[in-house]
Order: C-alpha cells, then structure tokens, then sequence
C-alpha cells in the first residue's frame, strides 16, 4: 500500500491531481465468459495497485469515477451486486488504507445509498480523515453537472457572488482542485459527464487497456506521457522556456 508522502505540490512533472474513469471491467469478464460482477471484483485489485502506484510518484489526490449517477440504469442484479461490492471493499481495505496514511473521501449523492452503506461511507471518512499520504476521492452517484449544480446552490444560499474563483471553491471536490491528468481506460474516447469543470485544461490520457489490467505499470507509462507534455496554459512555448529558465 501507499508509503509516506505529504499533500504538498510535487515536482511539476509528477501530477498532483489524477481523475480515472475506471472502464472495461465487463467487458473484460466478457472477453473470458465471466459474470460482469467477476470484472468489477479484479477490478477492485487494480484500485488497489494504482493508488499504491500514485503514492509512489508522489500524486496528492487521486480521483476514481466509481459509480455514476447514470449507471443505476444498468440490470438490476447488476447494481445489486456493485452496492455489496462496495460494502464488503470498504470493511476489507479501509484498516489498511487507513494504516497507509490514505484519506478517505466520497463525492457524489449518498442519500441513494443503503443506511447500512452510508454508515460504513462515514466511518472511513472519519477515520482517515487527518491522513496526509495521498487523498483518494471515490466518486459514487456522481456526476460532474451534479457537481457544478451543488456548488451553484451552495453560492446561491451564501449570498455570495457568481465567479469562477466562489464555483471552484464550492465544488464539493473543491480541495483537489484541477485535474492534471485525465485517465479513460478502454479505449473509449469521452469524459462521460467525469469533472467537468476540473478538466478545463487537464491533459487527456486514452488507453485500449481494460481497467482490470491496467496496473502499476501502466499508471507509470501515464506518467512518463504526462511529464513529456508542454503544458501551456494559454501561453507560447517560448514563453514557457522563458520562465522555465528563470526558475
């Protein structure tokens, strides 16, 4: 599992926020005639070595598109079996999680939720709460209009003005802050409605791979694609070599 890392800015090449949009886990059970709910329990395993992977390089918050708000129109038994997936994970990993230095978060609409999950959602919230290895959001019923929609209600009760500064604030991944780089497994090609706000300038990694065969390997192979992009913001080249040479 993770190892010792803070949640201060790493060196530039390293990203400080990873968002995943976890994809192809039934389709991997396809592939070798398995039930869709065997592809999202190897899946859960490279959860679990991808995290420990982005706490290696030094990632501060890793953001993992887990269950959205779309997907309750999947077959019934299909989500039944993803609600006990998540509540047997959450009780097996979060001692070790926890012990790892690992902060826990759930973003999304929990009120869908059993009370038995729910229960199961705070008590790993609280327990890891003043972790500082690496943040891990696990975004369930999510979505990433729902998400600007919460922040603008949020700025409507306060009173508050409408700015781009008070929307970031609010968000309720407000402290993550900007997705770097952006991971679809797969080989589809779209962000499926994933941190829509936060991808404004994120850098965006497609894969064919399946997600449970997408390890600690290829989140490094991410990586080192990430570092050797020139990330301009609205500036030149050469204006970023000129501050890169000022440093």
């Amino acid at each position: 599992m993770p190892g010792s890392n803070t949640n201060e800015k790493p060196c530039a090449r390293v990203p400080r926020h990873v968002a995943i949009v976890m994809d192809g886990n039934g389709r991997w059970a396809k592939k070798r005639m398995l039930p869709r709910l065997v592809g999202h329990q190897k899946g859960v395993e490279s959860v679990r070595r991808v995290l420990q992977g982005a706490a290696k390089a030094g990632v501060c918050h890793l953001s993992l598109f887990a269950f959205s708000s779309e997907n309750w129109n999947r077959p019934k038994e299909e989500v039944q079996g993803l609600m006990k997936l998540f509540l047997s994970s959450l009780r097996k990993e979060i001692e070790s999680l926890h012990k790892s230095g690992v902060r826990i978060r759930f973003i999304g609409d929990l009120s869908a939720f059993s009370a038995e999950l729910r229960r199961e959602i705070d008590e790993a919230e609280r327990k890891t709460e003043n972790n500082k290895a690496i943040t891990l959001n696990l975004c369930i019923n999510y979505g990433g209009r729902w998400e600007i929609l919460e922040a603008a209600r949020k700025i409507r009760d306060s009173g508050a003005e409408f700015t781009q500064e008070q929307l970031s604030a609010n968000l309720p991944m407000a402290e993550s802050g900007d997705v770097d780089i952006f991971i679809r497994t797969s080989g589809e090609i779209r962000i499926s409605n994933f941190m829509l706000w936060q991808l404004a300038y994120s850098e965006l990694y497609f894969t064919d791979i399946l997600w449970p065969d997408f390890g600690e390997k290829e989140f490094s192979d991410a990586l080192a694609w990430y570092a050797g992009r020139e990330r301009r913001f609205g500036q030149t080249s050469e204006q970023i070599k000129e501050s890169s040479r000022k440093e």
